[in-house]
């Protein structure tokens, strides 16, 4: 009793803040028995959090950019996103405050700075000089809505097109508008009786930098005189235009049409075009016109010394090819190739090896953004191959429905899976290396092994090394091998509990050390794998069915005998509920009709050939019973020291013995009770029918229905909410009473308060909040664990926490992880010779654990961590030493107990967005920050944390965010990132030859100074747009660099911060002033001469 009543007391005391949580368990502490005291290193200021990296294939791209100097690619989201990408391994991500979609991308060619154009008519100015990307200038127009932009290479005014059909021009140093505009009804004139629509291009003619092409979207295009500020030549054609592309030597350029065609235009002869092709238009016999097609979104016209130049352009199929997939055509001569596309094109651009507009362009490559791929197709070699992709953009090549997060690995395990996943890769691809080269790698602080495992929808499993955040997949194991696929959907059996994705994974259990690997799928199905580096043909694979029960006085037991007790040791488990293994037929009914017996899917009884990799050592199906459907598994664990893999649902729990493939145990969670249940629990309700439900999937965007956001996931059925519930026959009466199995683990440690020695037993945790333990017996290792059975009993102990139970871990008498025993890994698949024999016979499990030998005295500490509160209990006292409530009003969704700076803490993650970490075994709180809330699902069900410091979660669905709560992390992040700008030099202008200097030919240039500056132009309406600074600009000054160059750089921050100051009329301010215009006029000099090193040299 008197343990009883100190549990109600601890039960009472829900404090109201953590700090009186934590007090009321130090006095309880006191007041009880005294344990020893454990020193404990960490502080609050070993904490701190922040982002490090985000992965993945940018999600909703919407711009694309690349600067061929730099060699660096940039994309834009329609969330406001920036992924910036260059040589394999340096990747950045910035984000747009407001979160408005990005439309347009320019880079300033070799300057280390890029201008965004968003869909809220805001234009922002990045700084890539430093390693993370910060906005210097922002420039909001308010009066007119932005539809595509211009920055001429080398030039520092930016031409904006808006939707009323004007051109503003933007001076990008300082960001502030000229007062030269051209107004739409000035560019076209009398040529036409009605607007013409969106500026939808601007370009200048590669010769001749004066004349300023313009395109609107009703068809008018208009060669525009900068100097005379008037119109040369209007271009008129019937059907709308979707892009415009110059020939190098400026004499002629194309456009593209909504009807499929393109109209190629000799500049002096704006009457007609010079020759209309529709690349895709069937051509008929009596020379009229070809029938319409799709509009071609986008065309580039890029020429080459040597032979014919290449037309290349997106869309335009005809209208008859339904269903056949996006396409990218590249004409070149008489040749038209039509590359067939896995998604649809957003935006593709032509690589070339200049960056002079005047020169032959020699394309070498196209890079084509579709809406979930990037793609890169090498123009050079026949039959145009694409790169091999070396960025971690495959994420969400099937969905991804969960994954778990490993640092501080054995440091052999990256090398094993590089080397068989080496053998899955594709053939033909492009022999050359990938283009987008730039930038340099970050410093590696951290030397430690790191590993992602991704679970996805189609049941593949993805290995990712995770190492010096930098993410690069090891190998991809497909599990629904091993089950038959079903031809069509009448052939398939009606035993799905779910509609689409039967093969998707829910939970990952992985131990390193042993490379055992343990799945459990939505079809109720758990497969355990074991790692080999040779290939096998497995003949007959060994399967189990499970058949797990809830039943109360249930319906089909009028005479309501009682619940039969644990079994006892010896008698292994309940016969009757052991379904024979040998492979069942999918006809199985019971005498009512009622499907029963039936796994979910069915395996594959023709031998199955596995790869060198993770091999199938055991599948294990959960199976009908009287017409319900199996319950999805809410908890897995798999032991390689003891041979044995557990699982469990709202039903019950099973144990498996992998070893000798026999079922240990399989009770309904109430059976494990025994006699000491303490909840009173309701009959079950009669069947209802059951109704279809939907995958795991989202990888279109939602959002948690409101009642979902303040309701615990675990608070019935754990992952109801996130996998919606499958079973529809349980009532809402029923599923609260209904238990679900929560949290597993498997370890060696005091199973009753009268033990005087650990030994291996396995903790079980469910949704109410109870803790059981139950005893394993196992036999000597050698031969006699395959002979003799592992006996599994029943401790008797009971623990209560409020909340489901989370997670469970052991700490030794020092305040240690305790981790669970396993065994080193071996290869299984060659014969072991008579001296390996004798040693695996010797062979005792790996248990870290100081334990083993532990005297009477020395004791261990239990740490429970459920979605409410904390415990550390002492064990084999089973006292609670300490207590912390986590939280009142949300709920934990991720708790794990990890190592940082050689010692220990829990960390958690609340539905409420707080990330908060404890420390063990005083569970004083170390670290509350509120990080995000929990919008979706997809988060709770992908947020996992792990050693040094590092967690993760998918930030969308195609996406995975890492971040760090780590302080050491955090300051070394700066010296890890790497560097996007790297000084390069910018190519030699190409030759006019003699004869064009001496006539006057070749390129024009233009002092375009002269004609945008304030003095010969004037003022922009102030009312037109609004100039923000950005936050990167101070920051900028810091870096500056030294030398005249860096003079510039400094004079032009001072002219740019003029207009912030006027009111500071100081002698700095004048300084400043005098500085800025002796500098300027130099200014013209200097950038030709310091072409890679100007203003923006932060």
């Amino acid at each position: 009793m008197r343990k009883f009543n100190i549990r109600k007391v601890l039960d009472g005391l829900t404090a109201v803040s953590a700090a009186a949580s934590a007090s009321s368990a130090a006095q309880q502490q006191q007041a009880g028995n005294r344990e020893t005291e454990i020193q404990e290193t960490l502080q609050s200021e070993h904490f701190q959090l922040c982002k490090t990296v985000r992965h993945g294939f940018p999600y909703q791209p919407s711009a694309l950019a690349f600067d061929p100097v730099q060699k660096i690619l940039a994309i834009g989201t329609q969330t406001g996103a920036l992924r910036l990408f260059g040589r394999p391994g340096v990747e950045c991500y910035c984000q747009h405050d407001n979160g408005a979609a990005v439309i347009q991308l320019q880079f300033l060619i070799n300057e280390g700075a890029l201008v965004s154009a968003l869909a809220d008519d805001t234009l922002h100015l990045w700084n890539l000089r430093q390693k993370r990307p910060a906005i210097l200038h922002s420039l909001k127009f308010n009066r007119e809505r932005i539809t595509f932009c211009h920055l001429p290479f080398q030039s520092k005014w930016l031409y904006v097109g808006t939707e009323r059909g004007n051109i503003h021009i933007v001076n990008v140093e300082s960001f502030t508008l000229s007062g030269y505009v051209i107004m739409w009804n000035k560019a076209i004139e009398l040529s036409s009786k009605s607007h013409p629509g969106p500026i939808v291009h601007i370009s200048d003619n590669p010769m001749d930098e004066g004349k300023l092409l313009i395109g609107f979207e009703s068809g008018t295009v208009v060669l525009w005189d900068l100097k005379s500020k008037k119109a040369d030549y209007r271009y008129t054609h019937d059907e709308a235009i979707h892009s415009v592309a110059w020939h190098h030597e400026g004499k002629q350029f194309i456009c593209s049409h909504s009807d499929g065609t393109l109209t190629i235009w000799n500049v002096k002869s704006p009457t007609k075009p010079f020759q209309t092709i529709t690349p895709h238009g069937k051509q008929l016999k009596d020379g009229k016109k070809p029938e319409p097609c799709k509009p071609i979104l986008k065309v580039e016209y890029k020429t080459t010394r040597a032979g014919e130049p290449f037309i290349i352009l997106s869309g335009g199929l005809s209208y008859d090819t339904i269903g056949r997939r996006p396409c990218l055509t590249v004409m070149h001569g008489k040749s038209t190739a039509v590359l067939e596309m896995d998604y649809s094109i957003v935006d593709f651009l032509t690589l070339c090896e200049t960056p002079y507009p005047n020169d032959f362009q020699e394309p070498y490559a196209v890079v084509v953004l579709l809406e979930k791929d990037l793609v890169l197709i090498d123009l050079a070699q026949n039959g145009y191959p694409i790169f091999e992709n070396p960025y971690p953009l495959t994420i969400h090549e099937s969905p991804v429905t969960c994954c778990e997060y490993f640092a501080d690995c054995p440091v052999d395990l990256i090398p094993a899976l590089y080397s068989v996943g080496a053998r899955q890769k594709r053939q033909g691809y492009s022999k050359k290396e990938w283009p987008i080269s730039g930038g340099n790698w970050g410093l590696i602080t951290q030397s430690y092994p790191e590993i992602i495992i991704t679970g996805h929808a189609d049941g593949s499993i993805k290995f990712w090394d995770a190492s010096a955040i930098t993410l690069q997949v090891l190998y991809k194991l497909k599990t629904a091998k091993v089950f038959e696929k079903s031809r069509n959907k009448d052939d398939r059996p009606n035993t799905d509990i779910v509609d689409e994705d039967p093969y998707a994974i829910q939970i990952i259990s992985w131990c390193p050390e042993s490379r055992m690997l343990c799945i459990a799928g939505v079809s109720a199905h758990v497969i355990i794998y074991r790692f080999s580096k040779q290939e096998v043909t497995t003949e007959v694979i060994p399967m189990l069915e499970v058949r797990l029960l809830y039943e109360i006085n249930d319906v089909e037991s009028p005479d309501g005998e009682q619940v039969p007790p644990l079994p006892t040791p010896g008698t292994g488990s309940n016969p009757q509920s052991i379904v024979p293994q040998s492979h069942p037929s999918t006809s199985s009914s019971s005498s009512d009709g009622l499907r029963d017996n039936v796994p979910c899917l069915k395996v594959k009884n023709s031998p199955l050939k596995q790869s060198p990799g993770y091999q199938i050592e055991l599948v294990i199906q959960l199976v009908w019973v009287s017409g319900e459907p199996p319950q999805q598994i809410t908890s897995l664990a798999v032991n390689s020291a003891y041979g044995l893999v557990v699982f469990g649902n709202c039903n019950g729990i099973a144990m498996v013995d992998y070893l000798q493939k026999t079922v240990l145990l399989n009770l309904g969670t109430i059976e494990l009770y025994g006699s000491n249940d303490p909840y009173r629990r309701e009959p079950r309700s009669p069947r209802k029918t059951r109704q279809p439900s939907g995958g795991l999937c989202d990888i279109n965007e939602g959002t948690m229905v409101p009642e979902d956001r303040c309701k615990s996931p675990t608070s019935d059925v754990k992952d109801n909410s996130f996998s919606r519930s499958r079973s529809s026959s349980v009532t809402s009466i029923d599923k609260e009473s209904r238990e679900a199995i929560s949290a597993l683990h498997f370890c060696e440690t005091f199973t009753r308060k009268t033990d005087t020695s650990p030994s291996p037993c396995l903790w079980v945790g469910t949704t109410l909040g109870t803790v059981l333990v139950i005893v394993l017996n196992l036999p000597p290792g050698g031969e006699q664990r395959l002979l003799q059975p592992v006996i599994v009993s029943p401790s008797g102990t009971i623990l209560r926490l409020k909340g489901a139970i989370l997670r469970m871990a052991f700490l030794d008498t020092t305040g240690s992880l305790v981790p669970p025993a396993h065994e080193p890994w071996r290869e299984h698949n060659v014969p072991e010779d008579k001296d390996e024999k004798d040693k695996s016979k010797k062979r005792r499990p790996v248990s870290v654990s100081p334990s083993s030998s532990q005297e009477i005295s020395e004791n261990q500490y239990a740490v429970i961590c459920s979605e409410k509160q904390a415990k550390v209990i002492s064990l084999p006292s089973q006292n609670c030493i300490y207590k912390q409530n986590i939280t009142e009003t949300s709920f934990v969704l991720r708790g794990d107990i990890v190592s940082l700076s050689n010692s220990i803490c829990l960390a958690c993650f609340c539905a409420n967005g707080h990330i908060m970490t404890f420390s063990l075994p005083s569970l004083r709180p170390l670290l509350d920050v509120y990080y995000l809330p929990l919008t979706n699902m997809r988060i709770a069900r992908t947020f996992c944390f792990t050693n040094n410091g590092q967690a993760l979660y998918l930030v969308s669905p195609t996406e995975i965010q890492r971040l760090t709560y780590s302080q050491e992390t955090c300051e070394n992040l700066q010296e890890m990132l790497g560097e996007l700008f790297t000084p390069v030099e910018t190519p030699e202008a190409p030759n006019r030859g003699f004869f064009k200097g001496l006539f006057g030919g070749g390129a024009q240039s233009l002092d375009r100074e002269e004609l945008f500056g304030e003095s010969a132009s004037g003022k922009a309406s102030r009312s037109l747009a609004q100039h923000i600074p950005g936050p990167g600009g101070i920051e900028g000054v810091k870096g500056a660099a030294s030398g005249v160059v860096g003079e510039l750089a400094r004079a032009r921050l001072a002219l740019d911060e003029r207009g912030q100051k006027l009111g500071e009329l100081e002698e700095k301010t004048a300084a400043m002033l005098y500085s800025a215009d002796s500098f300027s006029k130099h200014a013209h000099e200097m950038m030709l001469k310091y072409k890679d090193k100007k203003w923006y040299q932060f």
